[in-house]
């Protein structure tokens, strides 16, 4: 997939970073509201997640409203923009700019997807913008951020409606850890064929309920989609 053509999907990649909110918050106004279709499981804020991974997750999906932490594991995180996009949901991808998007094109909605490769300077009040009016928000970083400098993003998160899941970065009061591994690729033989899904060891830690573990498939599927519980 192109993606030259993904990254122009954000409009942001320059001017200045007041420019850029405003570019941002116009484009989220154009967007159409999130459909019925974005799965919500019942008395419990969540946002939807493929149905394998969903039986690890405390409320079955990532909390809103929360920060998630999650392993620089690409292929989980393209598993959750194709799931949430195609279910009617919008997401924004902020500083991940090699970040490949072709399995979205697939199998989600890229036209639901905003891309900022390059945040400038306050990547942070970029990504507290995309938590006013989207639904699951990518944050990729590095170290952990201050109290200090983390209130005013807690405080976009709060006062949205998206989960943050923040990579390689961590922020206070993150909610769950989602650990994740890839274990097997397949579709690739002895020197032939092209990778067609993987397998990932997955763990999720959070506060006050006992560790879940399990083996997710991504990509394309085999025949039987499992995740084992270990």
């Amino acid at each position: 997939m192109n993606q030259t053509g993904v990254r122009a999907v954000a409009g942001v990649r320059g001017g200045l970073q007041a420019d850029r909110i405003a570019a941002l918050r116009a484009q989220i106004h154009r967007l159409e509201a999130p459909d019925s279709s974005v799965e919500i499981q019942p008395d419990v804020d969540v946002l939807g997640v493929p149905e394998s991974l969903s039986s690890l997750l405390p409320g079955g999906g990532l909390p809103r409203k929360r920060v998630t932490s999650c392993a620089e594991c690409a292929a989980l995180v393209v598993d959750l923009v194709s799931h949430v996009s195609a279910a009617g949901g919008h997401v924004g991808v902020v500083a991940w700019p090699d970040l490949s998007l072709a399995q979205v094109d697939e199998d989600g909605d890229l036209s639901r997807v905003i891309v900022v490769p390059d945040p400038g300077a306050e990547p942070w009040a970029v990504t507290g913008v995309l938590c006013e009016g989207l639904d699951l928000v990518v944050h990729r970083g590095v170290g952990k951020l201050s109290p200090t400098r983390a209130r005013p993003v807690l405080a976009k998160v709060r006062g949205g409606q998206a989960a943050l899941l923040t990579v390689g970065t961590r922020l206070p009061g993150t909610a769950m850890d989602i650990g994740a591994e890839v274990v097997a690729v397949r579709g690739v033989g002895r020197g032939v064929g092209r990778i067609r899904g993987v397998d990932i060891d997955v763990r999720v830690a959070t506060t006050g309920a006992p560790p879940q573990r399990g083996l997710l498939s991504c990509g394309a599927r085999p025949e039987r989609p499992h995740l084992e519980a270990v």
